[in-house]
């Protein structure tokens, strides 16, 4: 009697559990999320042939993927064929946002920031007396800022308050200033940071010391954290377009993409 020795089919084909070459990963599944990835990004049901173009992969290789995914109930099909998330995929995404904290996310990033700066980095939340520091990393440079947690910014004279004056919800930052007026050259400058994507402070409180500070949105589109970097003036590029800006930028960036802002949302 012939014996048939079994032959893998290549390590995408859905039926291949074997661990991806140098890594512990399971690559069917790697690739299968693919399509669930397609799902979020697109934001709405799609067909067969959409979705299978979305994530690039031919519709017969998608199918037996789906197949599986709706018995999971990651993906779900609605009366017109066409594919959704499924009620495990919304119990998830549900479960991600009560869970998720902004300044915890924030504090390995915020290390590195000031590593990447050479400066010294703070997140501020938005408190009851207004946006208040709740984190600091120094700079590894010998020159520290002198900065305690609880530190309630300025909306007008601090960095982190004008980023939340520019960004922050209008009736919240207006019962903070007390006053329903516009200010129009204050108005002005908010604009200017709205922008630039960041704010500036160069000596406005404390005389040699500099800080920029750009926001952070959640899935909402609404700005949850400010992330500021501060120190000497002397060292501190304080160019909107500077390299400086551009580092402090693509970190509040990073941070609102991973509490769930979508790309356009992440940049204001």
């Amino acid at each position: 009697m012939n014996q048939h020795r079994y032959k893998p089919d290549s390590a995408e084909d859905p039926g291949d559990d074997t661990p991806a070459r140098g890594s512990r990963g399971i690559q069917s599944i790697e690739v299968g999320g693919r399509l669930l990835r397609a799902l979020a990004d697109r934001g709405r049901a799609l067909s067969l042939k959409e979705l299978a173009q979305a994530a690039d992969m031919a519709p017969g290789k998608a199918h037996p993927y789906l197949v599986s995914f709706g018995k999971l109930g990651l993906i779900d099909q609605d009366s017109t064929g066409r594919y959704g998330l499924g009620p495990l995929a919304m119990e998830l995404g549900l479960i991600s946002l009560q869970q998720y904290d902004p300044v915890r996310l924030a504090e390995p990033l915020l290390v590195e920031l000031a590593q990447a700066t050479g400066q010294s980095a703070a997140t501020a939340l938005w408190g009851n007396h207004g946006p208040t520091i709740v984190r600091i990393e120094e700079a590894p440079s010998p020159v520290h800022v002198r900065m305690r947690p609880g530190t309630v910014a300025s909306l007008r004279n601090t960095a982190t308050g004008m980023a939340f004056a520019a960004f922050h919800a209008r009736e919240r930052v207006r019962e903070v200033l007390d006053t329903d007026a516009p200010d129009p050259p204050f108005e002005a400058e908010l604009a200017r940071v709205r922008a630039q994507g960041v704010s500036l402070s160069v000596g406005g409180l404390l005389p040699g010391i500099s800080a920029m500070s750009a926001p952070v949105f959640d899935q909402r589109g609404q700005m949850v954290l400010a992330l500021t970097l501060i120190g000497p003036t002397p060292a501190f590029d304080a160019d909107p377009a500077g390299a400086l800006a551009q580092t402090l930028r693509s970190y509040a960036q990073l941070l609102s993409r991973r509490l769930g802002a979508s790309s356009a949302q992440s940049l204001g």
